[in-house]
């Protein structure tokens, strides 16, 4: 595995407190980097099995490329606020299988916006040393400021200790749909965050890279590849 930052056995306490060492590691700029391929990763647990996905989609076209997959025994319980504990390994295993490796990644999961500022796609951004952002579907943390009901509307996702911080960004992806909690992970800022994820949705209220991450995860198959 790729970067190792610390052991996968470990207690919740002993997770947290990884957290909180990692959260100062982080690199919130975006280089500027040219980005042709998006990948979205997500992970299904079905009776204490883990099952993650990485799929690889062209940008900013968004057509399915490639894809890779990994299963894992879930041995790590779920703990708000430690996703990144019980899915990173399998997570880790399907990135193994890719190759080549996607310009940017987004997560079902949240990135800065998170208790210790470590969710998992800040988390495997670290680890996998790439550009990643966090899509939630719900909010971990922090105070919600409702922003307008057209698609690309955006408002703040402010710290609940200090509403002078701002931990993310509550968008609307789709009129009239419940908004989604975008935070960078890492190699991001908020911004390019939001703006990845804006030209990443097709007609679905997720971003197409994590809807499909979602689909191949459950056992889904994918189109056929589109070269180029």
């Amino acid at each position: 595995m790729e970067g190792r930052l610390h052991p996968w056995a470990v207690t919740p306490k002993q997770a947290a407190g990884i957290q909180r060492e990692l959260r100062v590691r982080l690199d919130l700029t975006w280089d500027e980097r040219h980005v042709s391929t998006v990948a979205g990763i997500d992970v299904s647990v079905v009776r204490n099995l883990s099952r993650a996905a990485v799929v690889v989609l062209g940008f900013p076209d968004l057509r399915p490329r490639a894809n890779a997959t990994a299963e894992m025994k879930t041995v790590f319980p779920y703990v708000p606020g430690l996703l990144s504990f019980r899915e990173g390994p399998v997570i880790l295993a399907a990135w193994e299988k890719l190759d080549p490796k996607p310009d940017l990644v987004l997560f079902d999961g949240h990135g800065t916006a998170h208790p210790r500022g470590m969710g998992i796609a800040a988390h495997m951004g670290l680890w996998l040393d790439v550009p990643t952002i966090g899509v939630a579907k719900s909010r971990l943390c922090g105070v919600v400021m409702e922003p307008g009901s057209r698609r690309g509307a955006v408002a703040d996702l402010l710290d609940e200790a200090d509403p002078r911080r701002v931990l993310g960004a509550v968008v609307r992806t789709k009129d009239g749909t419940h908004p989604v909690f975008v935070s960078p992970g890492h190699r991001m800022d908020l911004v390019h965050a939001v703006g990845f994820v804006l030209r990443c949705v097709g007609s679905h209220r997720l971003p197409e890279p994590i809807r499909w991450a979602h689909h191949v995860a459950g056992g889904g198959s994918l189109p056929a590849a589109q070269p180029g």
